[in-house]
């Protein structure tokens, strides 16, 4: 793991890892599991003694049995539990269990837009959004990625133009175009899916650029809609100006999704009008929501605000089956994480099991019939 900028202490025995804890608490704690499960569950009371409060990742030699058993002792001493990393693994692999405990860095330099438009390096990857009740995918949502020849995948931090830079036009309307494409390429490979796309309240404060979306949204009628997804705060910076263009984003099967709201969930409460479909809270109120009562309670309000004017809700960055369960005894709709699936190219995507043919009649619940509520219920 050194080669993810992590520190690395290896311990061989409880006695070890009680120094450990007790010197310097680790982030991240990976736990070898023998063919029979050996001695985990003493590492496991060791950690929660402890008071541990970072991540437990198993790392098994094949799915077992005991996977089962260290989930349910884990959950039962308030520990976090990664998805097990089954040997032998990638850096890809690898990565993906930790990606949240990787800082947001990058060894290359900040990208230049234009020179990854000019070269063709810009991607659109996607990450399925599933039903918490079916485990089936309803829709996904596209993240932008830049594929450098030489730095590999560029994190967004180091490419998404700020709020008033001129290449925000550029890089939103790129997105736009890319997601219709794929839609068809996902409607012609298997079957339409409503997809979610990141675009920023100032991109539509800027001239023509209703006008753009619109033009370029499919056509066809199995077109069911389109998501776009903006910052809670800036919606509110924004509320009456969101309020008059949802009303323009009906006519063509746009809906408005909420993005990362947290602390300023209670400002949408109270609305007379509600114009938005969806709410999505931010991942450092969903992760760990398992084991922290404030943490859990937010998301629980959050749920009832959705519920409130027939909005659906979605849980990002669900890492654990312990903050899994919490979401779904909640109430949320739907989830995000790696816990189930991590953001992937189209073609990824179209040959993984989210996209078999016998999840398409499952039927999700599409923009159109979770109709907008101008009126909180009672």
């Amino acid at each position: 793991m050194s080669g993810f900028g992590l520190n690395i202490l290896e311990c061989v025995n409880t006695l070890e890892l009680q120094a450990v804890l007790d010197k310097d608490a680790p982030d991240l704690i990976v736990l070898g599991l023998a063919e029979d499960g050996g001695a985990f569950g003493d590492v496991l009371e060791t950690l929660a003694a402890r008071g541990f409060s970072g991540k437990v990742l198993p790392l098994v030699r094949h799915a077992s049995t005991v996977i089962d058993e260290v989930q349910a002792i884990a959950e039962g001493l308030g520990l976090s539990l990664l998805p097990p990393l089954v040997m032998p693994f990638n850096d890809e692999r690898l990565r993906s269990r930790i990606a949240a405990l990787l800082p947001e860095v990058s060894d290359g330099p900040t990208m230049d837009i234009r020179e990854a438009l000019r070269f063709g390096w810009l991607e659109l990857w996607y990450q399925p959004k599933i039903d918490v009740r079916t485990l089936a995918m309803h829709g996904a949502e596209a993240l932008l990625r830049i594929r450098h020849p030489k730095w590999g995948i560029v994190p967004p931090a180091y490419f998404i133009a700020d709020d008033g830079d001129p290449r925000l036009e550029l890089v939103s309307k790129t997105v736009i175009s890319r997601a219709v494409d794929d839609w068809y390429f996902f409607f012609r490979e298997r079957y339409a899916i409503e997809l979610a796309i990141n675009l920023p309240v100032p991109f539509f404060q800027a001239p023509c650029s209703l006008d753009y979306l619109c033009r370029k949204l499919p056509g066809h009628t199995a077109f069911e809609g389109i998501l776009v997804e903006s910052n809670g705060v800036d919606i509110l910076r924004n509320l009456d100006f969101i309020r008059g263009l949802a009303k323009q984003f009906r006519a063509h099967k746009i809906g408005i999704s909420i993005d990362d709201i947290g602390a300023e969930w209670g400002s949408f409460c109270g609305l007379r009008e509600f114009p938005f479909v969806e709410i999505k809270v931010d991942r450092k109120f969903v992760d760990g929501c398992a084991n922290d009562g404030l943490k859990r309670s937010i998301c629980a309000d959050i749920v009832k605000l959705a519920n409130c004017y027939g909005a659906r809700t979605v849980a990002e960055g669900v890492e654990t089956w312990g903050d899994f369960h919490a979401v779904r005894e909640m109430g949320f709709d739907l989830i995000q994480g790696f816990l189930f699936a991590k953001p992937m190219s189209a073609e990824s995507l179209i040959q993984s099991p989210w996209m078999a043919p016998q999840t398409k009649p499952l039927g999700y619940r599409s923009i159109k019939r979770k109709r907008v509520a101008w009126t909180p219920r009672h």
